[in-house]
């Protein structure tokens, strides 16, 4: 079961950057599509993990994703699929597990039809669309775009991983907001890296970053770090305003999204802190 999570989590990383890859908007529809499914099949196995009392983690392998057509990434995914279906025994709740095999057969069958292209999402162009930039302003976009991609992934899998194992349904609804947003924002910048030919797969998560001992400190060290990323984001608004409207716009829209996830993180600082309580956390997934 430990492999079927880390395998699914490996499959669902590569189709999400073939959607980020691809460039027809048929491919990468279908492919977010396929992404989202994907990612749901590793919070359902993660959840039998957890009712089964089997300790866990979010490792993972490296996923080589440089290819030249969208086929080669596609015949990839399907072997995943492939390598998937053989764990299906792994899986003891006959609903979960016909669920995922019929799932993996239709995606499986669907990436095999989709249409292949050129892939340029690693080509260093560094150019985006159109947009005639300064040095300075596309070296900060790249630097930007590095670690804020890294930072969403590592929100997603942070705030997963409280959702899955706190008790507690007000925190819980919190932490789904911020998954989504964070996915929002990882898509989004994920977008733009393959546009400017510098996609690359958001690196491995140490479990210390979500296995998390003391859950009042990250919320206001995450509250600190939504200000900074604020601040980023107004300084990369203000590089680029007389180049792009477009993308100055962008940041302000980012950056003021931020504000609301640090009302949420405090609201949720807030309700844990009065709590004080193991039983609404237990990274074990006792209560979860």
């Amino acid at each position: 079961m430990v492999n079927v999570l880390k395998k699914t989590h490996e499959a669902w990383i590569v189709t999400l950057m073939a959607s980020f890859m691809s460039k027809t908007v048929e491919n990468k529809t279908v492919l977010n599509d396929f992404s989202d499914i994907l990612f749901r099949h590793f919070t359902w196995i993660e959840r039998e993990l957890i009712k089964a009392g089997i300790d866990y983690d979010y490792n993972r392998d490296n996923v080589p994703i440089k290819v030249g057509n969208l086929k080669m990434i596609l015949s990839n995914i399907a072997s995943r699929l492939n390598e998937l279906e053989l764990m299906l025994p792994n899986i003891q709740n006959e609903a979960l597990r016909f669920r995922l095999e019929t799932d993996w057969d239709y995606i499986r069958f669907t990436v095999n039809t989709l249409k292949d292209e050129k892939i340029t999402a690693f080509d260093a162009n560094r150019t985006y669309k159109d947009i005639n930039l300064s040095q300075e302003a596309v070296d900060s976009f790249t630097l930007f775009l590095f670690e804020e991609s890294y930072k969403e992934y590592e929100l997603i899998m942070i705030y997963n991983y409280l959702k899955a194992h706190f008790n507690d349904d007000f925190l819980n609804k919190i932490f789904q907001i911020l998954v989504d947003e964070s996915f929002f924002h990882l898509k989004s910048f994920g977008n733009m890296m393959a546009e400017m030919g510098i996609l690359a797969v958001p690196r491995v998560l140490h479990k210390s970053l979500y296995q998390i001992e003391d859950v009042v400190q990250f919320l206001k060290d995450g509250i600190d770090e939504e200000l900074a990323a604020k601040e980023q984001c107004k300084t990369l608004s203000e590089s680029v305003a007389r180049d792009s409207e477009e993308l100055s716009r962008f940041f302000d829209f980012i950056n003021y999204q931020e504000n609301y996830h640090i009302e949420l993180m405090k609201e949720a600082l807030e309700y844990y802190s009065k709590k004080g309580s193991i039983e609404y956390y237990d990274k074990k997934g006792i209560n979860g």
